[in-house]
């Protein structure tokens, strides 16, 4: 693609393929990703066709296993962290980014780090990234999370305070099922908890 300004071509383009690498269930996600991001963008200030490409590319790494996308980035030269490796369901997010530039033509950075950052969060992200993380966490099929209600909320009055509920479940989440918690989630955490404290 190559460019950093988008139209509706480009859209329809990244969804057809989108829709052919992923199973049903997960392109569905991939739609409420990108739909939801594009609301939200509009409340923000953000661009929503930028916003509901982003969101359409966020799992386009998805389709592969864990196991795959490990092998994936040793043959890309993609040099994978202790802590990744210990919590293989961030990698598809960093494959992802790699991705997006190479099949897709992205080069805009803050599409890319929207894409790699969207499952662990990271401090001081920009306003595309926390719209892609919250829409992540919120669009219409997700229902497993007890805090939704409060996190759908905040995706569309208060962006920082919604980032900082998502980070704040999901770290709980991790510690109470024993699981591990790569830096970049605990740094988004505290970073987020120290900005919204302010307010």
């Amino acid at each position: 693609m190559g460019k950093t300004e988008y139209n509706i071509k480009d859209i329809i383009s990244v969804r057809e393929r989108i829709k052919g690498l992923q199973t049903g269930s997960r392109y569905e996600h991939t739609l409420g990703v990108a739909y939801t991001a594009a609301c939200m963008a509009f409340i923000f200030g953000e661009d929503p066709l930028k916003a509901e490409l982003t969101g359409l590319l966020h799992d386009c790494a998805k389709c592969y296993s864990d196991s795959e996308l490990i092998q994936m980035c040793t043959d890309a030269g993609i040099a994978l962290s202790e802590a990744q490796l210990d919590s293989p369901a961030v990698i598809h997010a960093i494959y992802g980014r790699f991705l997006a530039e190479r099949d897709f033509g992205i080069c805009d950075e803050d599409i890319l780090n929207s894409i790699e950052y969207h499952t662990t969060g990271r401090p001081c992200m920009s306003r595309l990234e926390k719209i892609i993380f919250a829409a992540d966490y919120i669009e219409p099929l997700r229902d497993k999370a007890a805090d939704l209600p409060i996190a759908r909320q905040l995706a569309f009055s208060d962006l920082d305070k919604c980032v900082f509920e998502i980070l704040d479940s999901t770290v709980r989440y991790l510690r109470n099922t024993g699981r591990h918690i790569v830096p970049e989630t605990i740094s988004a955490h505290n970073y987020y908890a120290e900005i919204t404290a302010r307010v």
